[in-house]
């Protein structure tokens, strides 16, 4: 009977140490959600201080708005492959953005130009920080349920793999500022 309690005690424990795992991994996600959401409002009142300025750089703009609304999209669909791939094309599009604004000194020295892009990098350095701490937690879990005798509970109560939240190929690269202004 004794040996009865002490295994029931370990599985409860065991669940419960699931349970928080799975909850850390959203809490993780819910940490990024909101400072996507963040820079989501942000990113317009950038693109609409350079076109004053940038008149022959719409293409630029116009390609952030698009990874704008992309990852607005795939952020409400909870897809994180297409959120990554428009991450990937939304950070290279600010870096495009910001290596351009160089070439217009009236732009850069615009106070509410360099406090939003201020706002926007402090922003794209609290979304890196979020996204390590997000897949440290999906690996804690996706190890745990796989790990013996986790995994009979995890099987059994339905607890399952999460997904990384990966780097897109483009995101990985410098930004080419040869090429931006020749």
């Amino acid at each position: 009977m004794a040996a009865l309690v002490v295994l029931l005690a370990y599985a409860a424990t065991l669940y419960n140490q699931l349970v928080a795992l799975k909850h850390n991994v959203t809490k993780a996600w819910s940490n990024i959600d909101v400072l996507l959401k963040q820079r989501h409002d942000e990113i317009p009142k950038l693109v609409e201080l350079c076109k004053q300025y940038m008149r022959f750089e719409q293409g630029t703009l116009e390609r952030i708005m698009e990874a704008r609304a992309r990852l607005s999209h795939a952020r409400s669909r909870g897809d994180l492959g297409a959120l990554g791939a428009a991450e990937g094309q939304l950070r290279l599009g600010l870096g495009q953005l910001f290596a351009v604004a160089e070439a217009y000194p009236e732009l850069r020295s615009n106070d509410r130009f360099r406090h939003l892009q201020q706002r926007i990098s402090g922003i794209e350095n609290a979304i890196a920080d979020r996204r390590e701490f997000y897949n440290e937690s999906v690996n804690l879990n996706n190890v745990r349920i796989e790990q013996f005798p986790d995994v009979l509970l995890a099987q059994l109560f339905s607890f399952g793999p999460r997904d990384l939240l990966k780097f897109q190929h483009e995101e990985l690269q410098d930004v080419d500022l040869k090429g931006l202004f020749s």
